[in-house]
């Protein structure tokens, strides 16, 4: 890859900043962004060159972007290297980051609400108001769990249509301003 522009480095950067703040590892995000603005699939050397990271941090990194399923793997025709490339559709990337999150956060979560709740029907120590409370998050994260299954299934043009409604489908279910 070429020397990066200054836009390319702002950016590359902040992504790496704010996939700290998302729990992400700093050169995970950096390599990500670096590789959704490559225009052709780079190798590790050119990776940890460009952005004057360790080759073993690169090595480690790209396996989780690949563990995460927003990174593959390609060869290139006349080169023996391994080279990488990004999910380049942003609204499957979106999607495919929110399946990969649902499965390490959201459905451990469920599971461990249904086994408290059923626990908490058993104990005669568990106070009705936790219980209550408990059961109540489970459900909530049942609810919202189940629309994501039924919008991840949506095609993009339809969930495109759907984000850019904003306040007309608060309207339409008759729930003007408030």
């Amino acid at each position: 890859m070429p020397k990066l522009s200054p836009v390319q480095q702002q950016f590359i950067l902040h992504w790496g900043e704010m996939g700290t703040r998302w729990g992400i590892n700093r050169t995970v995000a950096q390599i990500h962004a670096l590789l959704y603005l490559s225009p052709k699939p780079l190798n590790a050397e050119d990776i940890a060159d460009t952005l004057d990271v360790a080759r073993s941090n690169v090595s480690n990194s790209l396996k989780e972007l690949q563990a995460w399923g927003i990174v593959r793997l390609v060869h290139v025709l006349g080169d023996k290297r391994d080279h990488f490339e990004s999910m380049k559709d942003v609204w499957e990337m979106f999607r495919v980051v929110l399946d990969e999150r649902k499965k390490r956060e959201i459905d451990p979560t469920i599971a461990m609400l249904r086994e408290c709740v059923a626990q908490a029907e058993k104990d005669k120590e568990t106070d009705e108001y936790t219980e209550q409370k408990l059961r109540e998050l489970a459900d909530f994260f049942a609810m919202t769990s189940a629309w994501y299954a039924q919008i991840r299934q949506w095609p993009t043009s339809a969930l495109t249509k759907f984000v850019k409604a904003g306040d007309k489908v608060r309207k339409l279910l008759g729930m003007g301003e408030e």
